[in-house]
């Protein structure tokens, strides 16, 4: 009797052996779990415990650390949210670190335990530097857009108060052609937005195969009313055949036009803007020259930006929007291309948009 319930005893100690190891195996996997999870998380992570001490970071936040200067300002930043909340409530600090490169961190210290019981801190630290940057680019173009369709606008409603008292035939038609022709400033901007916002919208460029010098002979017919007019000559590629491309033959046609229309409307008149295709291996170029006023140096870089302009005087003069280069330069990314330039103040411009051959 004696050894049956020794044997019972011995054969549920062993159950609870068997238990305890299985729930330890299980609690091992979870807390692999947890680390994987924290890992996997696009954040930098660290867990305090109740005491204030480390016992959990994941490898973001050491990423963040970047240099000593800016070490210590992480963890001082995380120390401090960690202390003002006291394990009861979240705190959140925002962080500037001036770089090189700047950057803006945002620390967030969230308390964790229940039913009143304080289990310690997590914090998490963000790097929210694209977030700032997009959200000011949102504003500056919000900005943009509402007082480059106020002057024409506001022009429009002067011009038509004027008219409406106007008794001269001859100041009527001339300020109606002024109304008309703020309107269609006006018409030119809105057009420009909404070929921006299509060609960021459709993404990759398309799949058909199409042959360079046709792109070109397109967006020339649609430039040469303006290059007449401004009394420019465009000097074209010989040949009606040209290497070939895969994409989208309305963004690439767009792209040239802007090309064009930008160096018809910053050349002298009588001078010559010049087209001329080519292939080197893996790219297609579409190389675009005048010797108008040429680009300022220190403006080479910001000119393929919504709405910068290097001569505001002379864009409002020949109808600019502010808007082509930046069309063309979203064209080329969409295309797995880019667009280079080359400029001398005063002797003017060499665009190129190169792109992958077909």
């Amino acid at each position: 009797m004696r050894k049956q319930r020794l044997a019972e005893e011995l054969a549920a100690a062993e159950r609870r052996s068997a238990e305890a190891e299985e729930r330890a195996r299980l609690a091992t996997a979870e807390a692999a779990r947890l680390r994987e999870a924290v890992e996997a998380l696009p954040h930098a992570v660290v867990v305090y415990d109740t005491a204030g001490h480390v016992v959990l970071r994941n490898r973001r936040s050491h990423d963040l650390e970047g240099g000593r200067h800016a070490a210590a300002l992480v963890e001082r930043a995380v120390e401090e949210v960690v202390a003002a909340g006291a394990g009861i409530r979240p705190v959140t600090q925002t962080l500037e670190l001036h770089g090189p490169p700047p950057r803006t961190l945002q620390v967030t210290g969230t308390p964790m335990g229940r039913n009143g019981y304080s289990l310690g801190t997590v914090v998490l630290v963000d790097d929210v530097s694209e977030l700032r940057r997009l959200e000011a680019v949102r504003r500056d173009f919000v900005a943009n857009v509402s007082h480059e369709l106020r002057t024409p606008v506001g022009a429009m409603g002067v011009l038509a108060e004027t008219l409406a008292d106007e008794p001269d035939p001859e100041v009527m038609r001339r300020l109606a052609t002024r109304i008309t022709m703020e309107a269609e400033r006006a018409g030119r901007l809105i057009d420009g937005l909404l070929d921006l916002s299509r060609i960021e919208a459709g993404g990759v460029g398309g799949s058909d195969t199409l042959d360079v010098a046709a792109v070109v002979a397109a967006a020339i017919e649609r430039v040469e009313p303006l290059a007449e007019q401004l009394k420019v000559d465009l000097v074209t590629p010989n040949g009606s055949a040209g290497p070939a491309v895969r994409g989208d033959e309305r963004q690439l046609v767009s792209a040239v036009v802007n090309l064009l229309e930008n160096a018809v409307k910053y050349s002298d008149e009588g001078s010559a803007v010049e087209v001329e295709t080519g292939t080197g291996g893996e790219w297609v170029d579409v190389v675009v020259r005048d010797r108008g006023i040429g680009i300022p140096a220190k403006d080479l870089e910001r000119i393929f930006e919504r709405f910068y302009r290097v001569d505001r005087a002379r864009s409002r003069e020949t109808g600019g929007t502010g808007l082509g280069l930046s069309i063309v330069r979203h064209v080329a990314t969409n295309h797995g291309g880019e667009v280079l330039v080359e400029s001398q103040e005063g002797l003017g411009s060499t665009f190129t948009l190169r792109l992958p051959s077909a």
